[in-house]
């Protein structure tokens, strides 16, 4: 079943944070890929750097989350998935025409959610309330 993680997942798996436990539970029980996009490599590795802007962590630790993503994506671990951008980007103002003003969601998550869909995703993984909400709209199941 193809399963596809936003960034606050994502993050969770690169840099230690609260949801860390979490993922590696949810990765340990589910080995498979995860579909990883442009969109997906994109704002995780400006958020893995926005962490050091921040002081969540320091540069050398993200030079290694930001080698740990490659290698990743190396070894079949995140699956480089390409995204049809006007498809992605139809789904996504579909699902903002339906959702935006009751769950209030930004445009990178109608991105996101809106990709999963159009890859067929069936699995959608976030911590995020609003994309959680969101992605259950689009009739994905939502974990971890």
């Amino acid at each position: 079943m193809t399963a596809y993680a936003d960034t606050s997942f994502l993050f969770a798996l690169y840099l230690r944070e609260a949801n860390t436990p979490l993922v590696r539970k949810y990765l340990g029980e589910h080995r498979r890929a995860l579909v990883f996009t442009s969109l997906q490599r994109y704002e995780l590795r400006n958020a893995i750097r926005l962490a050091v802007f921040r002081r969540y962590t320091d540069d050398a630790t993200a030079i290694t989350a930001l080698a740990r993503v490659e290698l990743d994506c190396m070894s079949g671990n995140l699956d480089d998935t390409p995204l049809i951008w006007p498809d992605v980007l139809e789904a996504a103002d579909a699902l903002g025409e339906k959702q935006t003003r009751s769950l209030g969601v930004r445009a990178l998550d109608l991105l996101h959610v809106g990709a999963a869909s159009v890859l067929g995703a069936k699995i959608f993984l976030t911590f995020d309330v609003r994309q959680h909400a969101l992605a259950k709209a689009a009739g994905l199941n939502v974990g971890p």
